[in-house]
């Protein structure tokens, strides 16, 4: 008998509780995300504020890198890489780097010089790649279909607007500057 008043009285206080701090409808509502499939339109949308799926803005992405937004402390691109093909063997002087690989599989490579890339992952969807300032790094796709990753840049490595249909073209444009 007192084992079931003390889950009765644990039921009632968690009714209770769950009650008192019920929004109304219209907050529920209002607070509640879209249910309808947003367009998916590339631009650089920085940097205003902004929120978009960046699921759905990975995999619709076709291009070797696609600049979504640019802040004054960070940048996010998103990224095709095709089958067989890499990221580009590269370092990033004084900016920090998280990848996340929405689809596909690929091997991460990592060290302290160019011809020693000595920190070798295998990663697949869902996965998280940090990569420090200074660091030498590369990503290869592994896999049978396009590797399809978001990057995050602190602060921003690319010019505003950026778009490379392919990594020939991203390789000329930085030579470039």
């Amino acid at each position: 008998m007192k084992t079931s008043c003390i889950l009765l009285g644990a039921l009632c206080m968690a009714f209770a509780a769950g009650s008192c701090c019920r929004q109304t409808p219209a907050a529920e509502t209002a607070a509640e995300p879209q249910t309808a499939a947003e367009p998916v339109v590339f631009k650089d949308y920085g940097a205003e504020p902004t929120v978009l799926n960046i699921e759905s803005y990975t995999l619709a992405n076709e291009n070797f890198r696609t600049v979504l937004w640019t802040g004054g402390n960070l940048q996010v691109t998103v990224m095709a890489i095709p089958v067989g093909g890499d990221v580009g063997l590269e370092q990033h002087n004084g900016i920090d780097q998280f990848l996340r690989v929405e689809e596909g599989t690929a091997q991460v490579m990592m060290g302290d010089s160019a011809d020693k890339l000595d920190f070798v992952k295998e990663v697949a969807d869902d996965y998280a790649i940090f990569v420090p300032a200074g660091k030498w790094h590369n990503i290869v796709n592994k896999g049978d279909k396009p590797l399809k990753i978001y990057s995050i840049y602190a602060p921003a490595e690319h010019p505003h607007g950026t778009v490379h249909k392919t990594q020939q073209e991203a390789m000329e444009a930085e030579h470039a500057h």
